[in-house]
Order: structure tokens, then sequence, then C-alpha cells
């Protein structure tokens, strides 16, 4: 009579939920940071305080990078699911 060993497969630190979590955190926060960048300006000899201090750059896109972070940290602090991963006949 031939029997099988149950296979002990080591579980992952992140499951794939985890990882598609840290990608839209990345996302976001790019997103921040290309916002907070902004564009060109037309005259670069000239201060314009409209465009420095918009709010985009002074509200939204520090938002968006702290909302980035936040969902960084959702993504690695949740628990990935238990799959059942026997192996046994």
């Amino acid at each position: 009579m031939i029997t099988k060993k149950k296979q002990n497969v080591p579980n992952p630190l992140f499951g794939k939920l985890n990882y598609t979590w840290m990608l839209i955190g990345l996302v976001v926060m790019s997103i921040g940071f290309f916002v907070m960048a902004g564009g060109k300006s037309p005259d670069p000899t000239k201060f314009n305080d409209a465009e420095i201090y918009s709010f985009t750059r002074i509200t939204l896109a520090p938002f968006l990078i702290m909302a980035g972070f936040i969902i960084e940290i959702f993504a690695i602090m949740k628990k990935p699911r238990e799959e059942n991963n026997a192996l046994s006949i």
C-alpha cells in the first residue's frame, strides 16, 4: 500500500489581492506626485503665484499622496485569504 504524504506548501507573505492593492496605492501616489509637479510655466523668468499655490498643487496632490500611503499600509496589513492547499488524495 502506497501512501502519499501531505506536502507542506509554505504560505506566501502576500496574496494576489495584497499585490493588487499595493499596485493601486503606487498608482495613486504617482498621480499625486505628477499633479504636484505641474506643468511648464510659459515664462520662466516670472514667478506666477496662481500656478505655484494652486488648489491642485497645495491641496489635491498631498491628499493623493497620503491616500496612496494609506492604501499601501492597508495592502501590507491585510491578511491574505486562506486557501485550501491540501494535496493529499
